[in-house]
């Protein structure tokens, strides 16, 4: 297990990508009549959100610095 507990830019980032696309797609929800195109791009946002951590830990973004 890593000893920085995801406080690395990639993680800081998939988390903040992940947590827009949630409040996208739940704003989308709230409206009437429900913005189904709005939701997917909250959807496609947060889905995304784990590849933008993917590409920045193959940076090495995600390692501990010593």
């Amino acid at each position: 297990m890593s000893n920085n507990h995801g406080n690395t830019p990639a993680a800081w980032t998939g988390v903040s990508v992940s947590m827009l696309g949630f409040v996208v797609g739940g704003i989308a929800l709230m409206l009437d009549p429900i913005n189904l195109p709005l939701f997917y791009v909250g959807l496609a946002l947060a889905a995304g959100a784990f590849l933008v951590f993917l590409v920045m830990a193959k940076m090495g973004l995600h390692e501990e610095k010593h």
